[in-house]
């Protein structure tokens, strides 16, 4: 079944962006990883998200960020995962980094009116 027409151009509008820098972050046990995310968006108060995709698995949702909201998943704890949002970014930060740590990251940003997903391209963290 296809979307309306209307619905399509709604979440099509091309005014949300979300970039990061290409390629690998290398580092070792124990270390603080930050992971860059800039967005462009006409929404006064965009959502911004984190998720973690490991080998043969599925994205996980890390953490959201907004003007008004700072929640984590409970696996994903602020102390070791965090982020803020700034006025074009949300760099997330990985403390004290562990072998498990490895994987794809995802930044996202949703519509605060529609929901509209924009995603970026991942960067491996190894």
């Amino acid at each position: 079944m296809s979307c309306p027409r209307l619905s399509i151009q709604l979440l099509c509008k091309g005014e949300e962006k979300v970039t990061q820098p290409p390629g690998d972050v290398i580092l070792t046990q124990g270390q603080t990883a930050t992971l860059n995310c800039t967005f462009t968006t006409t929404d006064s108060n965009p959502y911004l998200f984190w998720y973690k995709q490991e080998v043969n698995s599925y994205p996980k949702f890390i953490l959201t960020r907004s003007r008004y909201i700072a929640d984590n998943s409970p696996e994903f704890v602020k102390d070791r995962f965090d982020a803020e949002l700034k006025d074009s970014s949300v760099p997330l930060m990985i403390q004290d980094l562990h072998v498990c740590d490895s994987a794809v990251y995802y930044c996202r940003t949703a519509d605060s009116y529609l929901h509209a997903l924009w995603f970026c391209s991942p960067v491996q963290l190894f």
